[in-house]
């Protein structure tokens, strides 16, 4: 059972998120776009190496920590992840702003990830904003 005090801090965080999105003239992303986009994501784990995600109420740069056993329904739902961030708590698909590929995963051991593989995996899901550059991939969520 939850609190009240519990019931009202979620209250609360809701409305900092809506706040912030308020700020976006347009809203590129759905719940079910975010979901055929994570399935192909888990598809792709040997060709995605690293997810960077920026959160619509902050600075904080984080990661989406996904793999082959990533599973919708237990590490992933209809709006949002469960953990599955280096920020940790649940990340609601509507507080992404956008999500970065780095081309660099590990230079200490030469370790990169395809930008343009990475390109064609998300246009077989459908059309999105990206942006891309020799050392990333963007997609954009939101715009002002």
């Amino acid at each position: 059972m939850r609190t009240n005090n519990a019931k009202r801090h979620d209250d609360q965080i809701e409305r900092d998120v809506e706040k912030s999105i308020s700020k976006f003239s347009q809203h590129l992303m759905s719940n079910s776009k975010w979901i055929k986009l994570v399935d192909k994501f888990v598809q792709n784990t040997d060709k995605i190496l690293k997810i960077e995600f920026k959160k619509v109420q902050n600075d904080k740069i984080g990661e989406l920590y996904l793999d082959e056993d990533t599973t919708f329904g237990f590490d992933y739902w209809k709006n949002g992840f469960e953990g599955c961030n280096s920020l940790g708590g649940w990340l609601t698909f509507k507080e992404i702003e956008f999500i970065i590929f780095p081309k660099i995963i590990d230079s200490n051991k030469n370790i990169s990830q395809d930008l343009n593989e990475i390109e064609k995996i998300i246009n077989s899901v459908g059309k999105f904003s990206l942006e891309i550059n020799n050392n990333s991939l963007k997609l954009n969520c939101y715009k002002e």
